[in-house]
This record gives structure tokens, sequence and C-alpha cells, in this order.
């Protein structure tokens, strides 16, 4: 069993995972707004938000260009990117980090689009282990009324 990296930092770094329409970013933006109007520095993190691979994943995603690996490689440059400018250097300076989603997305989805479990635990090796990770649930049901009603059809 691999081990992720249990941080010595100052910080703390919560995670939100879930089902899209579960409810997850609701609330996650509601505590970002609850702890910022407390005092604590915050930041925000969310899944597949690097500006260096952010452009990419979406056209590969349109023209389905990639395997499930090279997507699995792609999405874990995106976090790679993002723990080394916006997680780590937060929790360094002894801030709140909060994750709109971390690695067990990556878990979830490559291991589903038929990477292997292992090979996806090894390429998210580095991640620093969450203070706290939350799982959202919803009814299917709710979950497709929020994504319909929240998000226009493309």
């Amino acid at each position: 069993m691999i081990s992720y990296g249990k941080h010595q930092f100052p910080g703390k770094l919560f995670v939100v995972e879930g089902t899209d329409g579960s409810g997850k970013s609701t609330q996650l933006a509601l505590l970002h707004q609850w702890l910022k109007a407390e005092g604590y520095p915050v930041f925000f993190s969310e899944w597949n938000s690097s500006p260096l691979v952010k452009d990419t994943t979406r056209r590969a995603k349109r023209r389905h260009l990639f395997t499930p690996a090279t997507f699995s490689l792609l999405h874990a440059t995106d976090f790679a990117d993002r723990t080394e400018r916006d997680i780590i250097p937060p929790l360094k300076a002894g801030a709140i980090v909060l994750a709109d989603r971390y690695i067990y997305t990556a878990f979830a989805r490559d291991v589903a689009r038929g990477c292997n479990r292992e090979w996806v635990r090894q390429v998210y090796s580095f991640a620093v282990r969450p203070t706290v990770a939350f799982f959202f649930r919803a009814p299917l049901d709710v979950a497709i009324d929020r994504i319909v009603s929240g998000r226009p059809i493309r």
C-alpha cells in the first residue's frame, strides 16, 4: 500500500469529493466565505484548473484524442502543478487550503476508464495527505436536476 505524504506544514488541507450535482462546490464556497469572514487565511484549489494543461485537457476531451492513460497523466500534471503552486506554499504559510476534488477523483475516474489501480496510486504518490476529506452524495435525480438547472446546455 502506498502512503501519501503526511505533511508537517502548519496549514490545513480540507478536501471535498463527490459526484457532479452533489453540492460539494456550493458547500466549499460557503465554507471559504465563512473562513475568510472569520479572518483565516484561505486558499482554494479545484480539479483541472492548472493553466499549464487546462486548455489542452478541454480540447482533448471534446475531440476524444487521448487514451485513458494519457488523460490520467495529463490530470496528474495538472495536479502536480497545483500542488507545487497552490497547495504546498499556503500550507507552509499556515493557511487553510480548500480543494474541490483531489486525488480520489483520479483514483475513481482513471480506474473506471481502465487504468491499473496501483499504477494510478503510484502516479499520485507525491500528493499531500489531506487533514480531512469529505465525500458528498446526492440522489441521482437531485444531482441531475442541479446539473441541468445550473449549467447551460452546449
